[in-house]
């Protein structure tokens, strides 16, 4: 088994479980398993120009998720339509930044 296998099954074996840090989540109306984080986003936006109008960021395995959306695309979560701000991925995990839409 290489490392990124064994890392992979970590995320999912712990990161996401709902009795430590996972909650769930509905996306594109699918229930899953999600992370946010307020701290790590306000972080970010000291350090990440693009990020400063990112009001959600959300940790999710990208198995879990819909075809990757590019920033200035719509997601729905939790009922609302969400901007994407910023999508990356990294060893089947995805971090993405939203922000609420005023308009729709």
């Amino acid at each position: 088994m290489t490392l990124k296998e064994m890392m992979a099954g970590d995320v999912a074996d712990l990161f996401f479980m709902l009795e430590d840090f996972g909650e769930e989540h509905k996306v594109e109306g699918t229930t899953i398993q999600c992370v946010p984080d307020a701290d790590a986003l306000q972080s970010l936006k000291t350090t990440t120009l693009g990020l400063a109008e990112a009001t959600l960021l959300i940790y999710a395995r990208v198995a879990d998720l819909p075809k990757r959306k590019a920033p200035g695309s719509f997601i729905n979560y939790d009922g609302r339509e969400m901007l994407v701000i910023d999508w990356s991925e990294n060893t089947g995990v995805a971090a993405i930044a939203l922000k609420q839409n005023a308009t729709r």
